[in-house]
């Protein structure tokens, strides 16, 4: 790819956007972000123009889109809520890839999920199969990426199973918590995503980082970290997901869901597959122990407030 060509991020003022469109502007790249929180506070005053993310106009989408080289798609919703659905996340999406093919874009960085599957039972992870395969027919030059976890400054998982073990003397793992991650640094997913918009070669990547753990062993590393080593007791799932109902009740957050849990267990969050990352989450954590789960994150609270800056929470 020649330098100074237009690559575009969706929502590049969330989480792995951010550091994707970085990434792209330490390269010296153009950069435009789609977005549909454009009231939120921007890390990059003008050096980015940002325009909106409306699904529901294709016809500006993909006007918005003209003159792009590479379209770097980070948006996906977690759960289903009243607020958002995963339905309406994979209709927006397939929007977007048409959007992205009306424009003439050459090449989409995408970012799904391991062990996507269309006949998975878990939506998440049927929707990321559907989106993959739409991608792979529509014609346009792909690279697919497919992190298990992401860890960093603005991370959900990590930061609040730190903020548990620093507020419970015991943490409660579903099952007997031998099932396996792969969590890879959100910097070093940005940076594999910039390298594949600079290729040409349609590909899927299973973006892991350098260290598995068993969730169990993840809940450890947490807590000696950050000086909170805390028994971790084997609990039924049904009880570990009221009990996340019930905390998450009083931090007004969805802290996991259903399907979450049976994702987790089902050992979808591992691959049999070479490193992509090279940060160590044993070495994240122990340089950011002082910070890590001081307060909750909230994803929730991103979802809804789209003006304060992500990670905030």
């Amino acid at each position: 790819m020649a330098e100074q060509e237009t690559h575009a991020v969706t929502g590049a003022y969330g989480y792995s956007g951010k550091y994707i469109a970085q990434r792209l502007l330490q390269a010296g790249q153009t950069v435009v972000t789609l977005t549909n929180s454009l009231g939120r506070a921007n890390p990059f005053g003008n050096r980015i123009r940002a325009l909106p993310l409306e699904f529901d106009r294709p016809d500006l989408l993909a006007e918005n889109l003209k003159g792009v080289s590479v379209l770097y798609n980070t948006y996906w919703v977690r759960f289903n809520h009243r607020l958002f659905q995963h339905a309406d996340a994979l209709r927006n999406t397939l929007t977007l890839f048409a959007a992205a093919k009306r424009a003439g874009v050459g090449r989409i960085v995408h970012i799904s999920i391991t062990n996507p599957s269309a006949d998975s039972p878990l939506e998440y992870f049927r929707g990321k199969a559907r989106l993959e395969r739409a991608l792979m027919d529509s014609g346009i030059s792909y690279a697919i990426l497919r992190p298990a976890i992401l860890f960093g400054k603005e991370d959900i998982l990590v930061n609040n199973i730190a903020w548990t073990l620093r507020r419970l003397p015991v943490f409660g793992v579903f099952g007997d918590g031998r099932y396996r991650l792969q969590p890879i640094y959100v910097d070093d997913l940005a940076e594999l995503a910039v390298e594949q918009g600079a290729a040409s070669e349609r590909v899927i990547l299973n973006a892991i980082g350098p260290e598995t753990f068993s969730y169990r062993e993840l809940v450890a590393c947490i807590g000696e970290a950050i000086g909170r080593r805390r028994l971790i007791l084997s609990v039924p799932p049904w009880f570990g997901y009221a009990m996340s109902r019930v905390v998450g009740k009083l931090v007004g957050d969805v802290i996991i869901t259903r399907d979450e849990v049976k994702g987790l267990m089902a050992g979808l969050l591992c691959v049999d597959a070479p490193s992509a990352g090279k940060t160590a989450l044993t070495t994240w954590v122990k340089a950011n122990a002082e910070t890590l789960g001081r307060k909750y994150a909230s994803e929730l609270a991103r979802r809804t407030d789209r003006t304060r800056a992500y990670g905030t929470s």
